[in-house]
C-alpha cells in the first residue's frame, strides 16, 4: 500500500447539542478509491464538509501529505488539492465549457488580460483527453447533457491541480452509458495516482469501483475493509445494524375499479405526444423510459407545473384544459417533485415552515393569521409519523438534514393535506436503502387505504417490486404497458429502447 496522503484521526462534530460524528478515524491513499457508505444521517456530509474546509470539527486532527492540514475555507481546502463533485452540479449553465473549467482562474496573456485563445485551446485538449463528447469549448453548458456537465465538473477539479476528488453521489442524473465513461474516467484518474473518496447509495457501484470500503452508521465508523471482503449484504447490514431481508415491504392491497385520475391526450412542446392515462383507486402505476423520454415533462405539465399544448387532465370526474397547481391541490392531488432541492423544498427555512407551506390555507384563523398551535400541532404529527430527525424543528433549516429526511420532509409535508392521489417523480433518488424501505412503505399503504399513485422511476427494479402495472415511454409516446404477471427487465428495456 502507498503512502497516505489524508488521514483523519479522533475528528468530532455536533450541532444544536446533538453529536454528528464520533472519534471519526480514516486513512486514504495514493491511487486508491476508498468507498463510504451510510444510512441518510450516518454523518457522511458532515464529515466530508470538514475535510473540504466548510465545517470546522470540535476535536480531532488532520493531515495532508503528512503535513498537519486545518482548512478555513473551502478555497483553503481546494488550494491543498482537494475538490469536491457534488450531487448537484456547480457549474453556470449560461457561460460556456471553458469559462466553467477555468471561471477560478482564467488563463492570462499581456498586462494580465484573459487569453481566450489559450482558454479554449486548454480547455479543448482536456475534452478531448477525457473522451468528453463536446467539440466545441465555446458551447454553453446549459445545451449539454447531464454526463458532459459532470464530466467538465472533473475536468475543472483536474486543472487545479487536484490530488483528491470527492464524489458525492455522483450518478443520479446519469444514463447507464454515461456512468460507464465516468466509472472510466475514475479508473484513468486512480492510474494518474489521483485519491478518490466515492459516496453513493448504489452499493453494486461502489463495490465495483472501490478498492476499501469504510461503513458510517450513527457518526461512528463500523468497519474499513477491502472491497472484495464486502457484500451487498454486509454492506447492509453494517449500514442499517440489521439484516434488511426484504427490499420491498409487503402489504395487502387490492386496486379498484374507479378512475380517480386521468391524463387525456397530452402534448407538450414537442417532449410528450399525445398520452392518455388512467389510474385507479387504490392503484401504483409506474411510468419508466429512458432519460429524455418525456416522463417528468408529463407529469409536470399535468399538474401545472409546465404549459400543455394540448389535452386535459381529470380529477375525480372533473376535467382541466389547463391545470394549475392550485387547482390540482384542492381537488386532492400531491406532486412529489424529482429536483426536491429547487422544487420540493425552501431549503433555508425551517423543518416546520416546510411542512406547513401546503396547509397555510388550513392553518390561517379569521383574520389571515397563521394559528401557532394548531401548526404546532400537525408538523409535530407529521415529523413523528415520517421518523423525520431533527433536533429543534422549529429553527433548524432543512438544508441542515441529510438527503433522506429531507425527502421525509417533501412527502411529508403533502401527505398532511390528506390527498387521494400522488404523483411521485423519484421519490427515492440519493437516498439509503433503510430510508427507501420507509417510503415504498408509506406509498403502499397510502394505496391500501385507497389513494392512486403515479410512480415516475429509472430503477427498473424498483417499479417492478411496488407497481400494479408499469407504462413504457419513448420519445414522448407511450410505448406500451405490462401487467405484473409480465413484469420482467428485459420487457421494460425492449420497450425503452
Amino acid at each position: 500500500m502507498k503512502d497516505a496522503v489524508l488521514q483523519l484521526n479522533g475528528i468530532c462534530k455536533g450541532f444544536f447539542g446533538v453529536q454528528v460524528l464520533y472519534d471519526i478515524s480514516l486513512d486514504l491513499f495514493e491511487g486508491e478509491v476508498l468507498g463510504l457508505v451510510g444510512e441518510n444521517g450516518a454523518g457522511k456530509s458532515t464529515l466530508m464538509n470538514i475535510v473540504g474546509g466548510v465545517l470546522p470539527s470540535d476535536a480531532g486532527t488532520m493531515k495532508l501529505g503528512g503535513r498537519e492540514y486545518k482548512p478555513q475555507s473551502p478555497q483553503t481546502a481546494t488550494q491543498a488539492g482537494i475538490s469536491f463533485i457534488h450531487q448537484e452540479l456547480s457549474l453556470f449553465t449560461n457561460m460556456s465549457v471553458a469559462e466553467n473549467i477555468y471561471i477560478d482562474g482564467y488563463p492570462t496573456g499581456l498586462f494580465g488580460r484573459v487569453d481566450k485563445k489559450k482558454m479554449y485551446q486548454e480547455a479543448g485538449k482536456y475534452l478531448e483527453k477525457y473522451h468528453v463528447d463536446v467539440k466545441n469549448p465555446g458551447v454553453q453548458v446549459g445545451e449539454l447533457p447531464m454526463g458532459s456537465r459532470q464530466m467538465i465538473e472533473i475536468i475543472k477539479a483536474l486543472v487545479k491541480e487536484t490530488k483528491i476528488l470527492i464524489f458525492d453521489e455522483p450518478t443520479t442524473s446519469l444514463s447507464n452509458r454515461e456512468k460507464e465513461i465516468l466509472f472510466e474516467t475514475i479508473g484513468e484518474l486512480k492510474k494518474n495516482g489521483i485519491s478518490i473518496i466515492y459516496i453513493s447509495h448504489i452499493l453494486e457501484d461502489v463495490l465495483k469501483l472501490s478498492d476499501r470500503i469504510s461503513v458510517l452508521r450513527d457518526g461512528h465508523i463500523i468497519e474499513t475493509k477491502k472491497a472484495q471482503e464486502w457484500s451487498r449484504e454486509s454492506l447492509i447490514r453494517d449500514m442499517v445494524g440489521r439484516s434488511l431481508k426484504q427490499v420491498y415491504p409487503t402489504i395487502e392491497k387490492t386496486t379498484g375499479s374507479k378512475v380517480l385520475y386521468s391524463i387525456n391526450h397530452v402534448s407538450c412542446a414537442g417532449l410528450v405526444k399525445d398520452v392518455s392515462i388512467e389510474l385507479h383507486e387504490g392503484e401504483i402505476l409506474g411510468v419508466f423510459g429512458l432519460m429524455g423520454a418525456g416522463r417528468s415533462e408529463l407529469v409536470r405539465a399535468a399538474f401545472g407545473v409546465d404549459p400543455m399544448e394540448s389535452g386535459s387532465v381529470t380529477i375525480g370526474g372533473k376535467e382541466y384544459a389547463r391545470p394549475t397547481p392550485s387547482d390540482c391541490i384542492q381537488e386532492g392531488m400531491a406532486f412529489i417533485t424529482e429536483n426536491r432541492r429547487e422544487e420540493g423544498l425552501m431549503m433555508p427555512k425551517s423543518v416546520n415552515d416546510n411542512i406547513a407551506m401546503v396547509m397555510e390555507r388550513n392553518l390561517t384563523g379569521k383574520f389571515g393569521v397563521i394559528d401557532s398551535r394548531k401548526e404546532q400541532e400537525l408538523t409535530g404529527n407529521v415529523i413523528a409519523a415520517m421518523g423525520i430527525k431533527t433536533a429543534d424543528p422549529k429553527s433548524q433549516p432543512v438544508n441542515s438534514l441529510s438527503g433522506g429526511n429531507q425527502q421525509k420532509v417533501v412527502i411529508g409535508k403533502w401527505v398532511a393535506t390528506n390527498p387521494k392521489i400522488f404523483i411521485v417523480d423519484e421519490p427515492t433518488r440519493g437516498i439509503d436503502v433503510g430510508a427507501k424501505y420507509e417510503i415504498y412503505k408509506l406509498l403502499l399503504k397510502l394505496a391500501a387505504e385507497g389513494a392512486a399513485i403515479l410512480f415516475i422511476s429509472s430503477e427498473m427494479e424498483e417499479l417492478m417490486g411496488m407497481c400494479d402495472r408499469i407504462l413504457v415511454m419513448k420519445d414522448g409516446s407511450l410505448a406500451g404497458s405490462i401487467e405484473k404477471a409480465e413484469f420482467s427487465q428485459e420487457t421494460l428495456g425492449r420497450m425503452a429502447l
